[in-house]
């Protein structure tokens, strides 16, 4: 018991002495699109959420959070009705919806 706690201890300091290039998932994520906003590629994620939010909860739904893909340069916010998921993606450079799936 006491080694399996010192081993999480160890791997969870491990990861938060980790650069920021270096840890995987969401960082690198908010990079990317701090990056592509910054050198005018991308809309901001507020703008992108100040456009599509709104809209999405007078149908019902709850925002849950959202995703970035550098390289398709999209947004995938997600939502949450009832027991449904609901996905939208979002360009980037245009704030257009280009895609949703669920209900």
């Amino acid at each position: 018991m006491i080694k399996s706690t010192v081993i999480v201890a160890f791997v969870s300091l491990s990861l938060l002495s980790a650069p920021a290039s270096a840890r995987p998932g969401r960082q690198g994520e908010q990079d990317a699109a701090l990056q592509a906003t910054r050198q005018g590629a991308a809309r901001s994620l507020r703008s992108i959420e100040d456009n599509i939010v709104p809209g999405m909860k007078a149908r019902g739904a709850n925002y849950i959070g959202q995703e970035f893909d550098g390289e398709q340069n999209r947004y995938r916010l997600k939502f949450i009705r009832g027991k449904s998921v609901i996905w939208v993606d979002v360009d980037g450079r245009s704030g257009a919806i280009i895609g949703k799936a669920g209900d």
